[in-house]
């Protein structure tokens, strides 16, 4: 007798084990009873499966990636809401993968009517590869079981049998105390031996432990704008709806063994390999005289070069050889000549274009394309930091446009690369501290005013979390303590908190794929009508797919608007490209804190750095941004007082004077950063970035062994260390 159980029902969505700290929880439990299999099957999306695939994956626990869908008479039929039985369909390997996502993403873009509906001629089409589960009492043959229609229930099932096959379709029994259940597992045991299909014994799964089903029951009144005190309100039955045991399920299922081992057979029979790092780029269409993009996109920056500058000298040269051998040797030439191409298309139809932001103004081949338009040697700008040749990761350049027309520019993308292969991204908006308090109050029916002196207690920091308002706030710690009726609330918002509250669509996420985009990622229907993808901007990267970055500002509608208005009332053409950067009466009214409408500068705090500082050009500018953000915002006082007077600056070292003399001493760019490793330590620049990086993101581990190899160096990693280069230890 085996004493091995799979669970082959995870439902993520609208439980309390969405989310990806949640799926943690549930896949520790999982290990901590000896499975080594489970499967996620949300109701009719995959929001959670690539997540879900990744953790259970480093936990050494197989991923069985499925969904519970909707089954209709017609996808096609919007004539009526009832008649929509749920179906289980695991994915057996990666054609049954592929055809789940079709069928999932077919359900949203062709069968959504209040929910997203397949039916049959679909499922025969893209069967293959799949395993079917009749599912709980709301499958079509439990609802006939139910409805005492023991024939229709026997020609549904013979109806899945055809399209399945009796070796990948199988009755599924579940026991959570309800008398429906008795019913049709009494039933489905008569009809399995007569049809010789197998039985599998499931439990739905909304909550890790039997104690989480209060929070549970809060979150469906969350989800359903309700309160538990509404009797008509949408709820489980009981609190059997969590994570059980192979001891458990043995007693319920003791006279179906075959149903248990069958969950177990069924997992071994799943194997699914998802790919990830893998460059998954579109095709750029290539004029025929070039032998290949790097070679076009050379000529390109050729062509770039008299423009940009007056005389391309031997330093100007090296840089862009340097750039377009890693961009080759890396398979980036395609991107860079994809992100050129919409640019240049914008530009040329007179949409307004940022300038360029973050790491991608480090490059001169995107300067030399007019995808930026900042000379990267003049700042001292690194391309380390945009494209790393020590690091294999996507370069990501940020691209902003006129808020008013950014749309064009998509539909130019889509025009391009056709409409099969080009959406924008999802993205989940997720229940904060605060909110969680709100809203479990709401849902609690708890008083408003009771609720909101609760909620102001947390901290209003970034990030905060109400376990960490519990660690710093003692007025929030000793409320929680004496107050129980606090105690309760702050213990379910704590399960909520962190949890998807909603969909919408990323504000500039759009993928371009190189095949149509339902062989690649299921897909959905925006509340706009767009197509979107049901996997997030960092899940569509983690696949290999080209996630681009398209954002609309409307700072750049109102410098078009405004160009336009002066060239209409005065007949000046001006170039926002070719004003001077050092403008005194621009500098004048900053220095005045006459800020307000001013992007970046507006906010009380920042205007007064800027009075403060009184800036003569864009550079004193870029300081204040780049100073006005947690880490090097401790650096203000001391940046002001040397910028006014240079005869106090200091540095550690000589060897810092190069690189921080220009920012009088305080070290606040991320290529000052990189520079300092590379100078003192002897770091290669793509070294010194993937430490920047462990900082950005606070890896501590990291940071303590690079500690130890900036100090005395790593000689197998080509680094010499500081004591070596003429640094003291001290």
């Amino acid at each position: 007798m085996t004493e091995k159980f799979t669970h082959l029902h995870v439902h993520t969505q609208y439980s309390l084990l969405d989310g990806a700290s949640k799926i943690d929880l549930l896949l520790a439990r999982a290990k901590k009873l000896g499975m080594d299999s489970i499967a996620i099957t949300d109701h009719g999306v995959m929001y959670g499966a690539v997540d879900f695939y990744q953790q259970a994956q480093k936990m050494n626990i197989k991923p069985i990636i499925g969904c519970e869908v909707y089954v209709t008479q017609s996808r096609f039929d919007r004539s009526q809401r009832g008649g929509i039985y749920h179906l289980i369909l695991l994915a057996e390997n990666n054609t049954g993968y592929h055809n789940l996502m079709k069928l999932v993403s077919l359900s949203h873009l062709e069968g959504f009517y209040y929910k997203p509906r397949i039916d049959k001629d679909i499922l025969r089409k893209y069967s293959e590869g799949l395993i079917c589960l009749s599912a709980c009492i709301a499958g079509e043959v439990p609802v006939k079981i139910l409805q005492r229609d023991i024939d229709g229930a026997e020609r549904a099932a013979q109806e899945y049998i055809e399209i399945f096959g009796k070796e990948n379709y199988f009755f599924e029994i579940q026991d959570h105390g309800l008398d429906e259940e008795r019913v049709v597992n009494r039933e489905l045991k008569r009809m399995a031996a007569k049809f010789g299909v197998g039985l599998v014994a499931t439990n739905d799964l909304h909550y890790v432990e039997k104690a989480d089903a209060e929070a549970q029951d809060v979150l469906l009144c969350i989800q359903t704008a309700s309160t538990v005190d509404d009797p008509k309100r949408m709820k489980f039955a009981n609190d059997e709806y969590y994570l059980k045991s192979y001891g458990e399920m043995a007693e319920r299922f003791a006279d179906c063994q075959e149903a248990l081992e069958n969950t177990v057979k069924i997992a071994e029979r799943c194997h699914v390999e998802l790919e990830f790092g893998h460059l998954l780029l579109p095709e750029f269409p290539i004029p025929e005289k070039y032998a290949n993009a790097t070679e076009y996109l050379r000529d390109l920056c050729l062509q770039g070069l008299p423009q940009r500058y007056a005389k391309a000298d031997e330093k100007v040269i090296q840089r862009l050889d340097y750039e377009l051998d890693i961009i080759d040797r890396m398979g980036y030439s395609c991107y860079f000549l994809i992100v050129w191409d919409f640019i240049n298309y914008s530009r040329k139809n007179e949409i307004p274009v940022g300038p360029g932001r973050g790491s991608a103004a480090g490059s001169i081949v995107a300067y030399l394309l007019g995808i930026t338009n900042i000379d990267p040697l003049k700042y001292d700008l690194l391309f380390e930091r945009f494209l790393n040749p020590e690091r294999v990761s996507m370069p990501d350049i940020d691209t902003d446009f006129c808020y008013v027309n950014r749309g064009r520019v998509l539909e130019y993308i889509i025009k391009r690369y056709g409409k099969e292969r080009v959406a924008q991204i999802i993205t989940f908006g997720t229940l904060q501290a605060r909110a969680a308090v709100r809203d479990v109050g709401r849902a609690l029916d708890l008083p408003y005013s009771f609720v909101d002196n609760v909620a102001k207690m947390i901290p209003r920091e970034l990030g905060i979390t109400l376990e960490k308002a519990l660690e710093t706030s003692n007025d929030f710690k000793a409320l929680y303590d004496s107050d129980e009726k606090v105690k309760r609330l702050i213990d379910i918002a704590k399960k909520v908190e962190g949890m998807p509250r909603n969909s919408g669509t990323h504000a500039a996420g759009v993928v371009i794929t190189p095949r149509d985009l339902i062989d690649c990622v299921p897909l959905q229907l925006s509340n706009e009508g767009l197509v979107i993808t049901q996997y997030d901007k960092d899940k569509v990267e983690n696949l290999g797919l080209l996630k681009m970055d398209l954002l609309g500002l409307r700072t750049l509608t109102v410098i078009g608007d405004t160009l336009r208005y002066i060239y209409e009332t005065t007949g000046e053409k001006i170039d926002i490209e070719k004003i001077p950067l050092d403008d005194d009466a621009t500098c004048a009214m900053l220095r005045r804190g006459d800020t307000q409408g001013v992007f970046q500068l507006e906010s009380a705090g920042i205007t007064n750095v800027v009075t403060g500082l009184r800036p003569q050009s864009i550079e004193d500018i870029t300081a204040v941004v780049a100073l006005y953000r947690p880490g090097p915002m401790q650096s203000i006082p001391r940046y002001i007082e040397c910028r006014h007077h240079p005869e106090k600056v200091t540095y550690k070292h000589p060897l810092l004077e190069p690189i921080l003399s220009v920012t009088y001493g305080c070290m606040i760019y991320q290529e000052q950063v990189m520079q300092v490793f590379q100078s003192l330590a002897g770091y290669s620049l793509g070294k010194a970035d993937m430490v920047r990086r462990a900082m950005s993101k606070k890896k501590m581990k990291e940071l303590e062994k690079e500690r130890v190899n900036f100090i005395y160096g790593n000689e197998e990693l080509g680094i010499d260390g500081a004591i070596k280069r003429g640094v003291p230890e001290a």
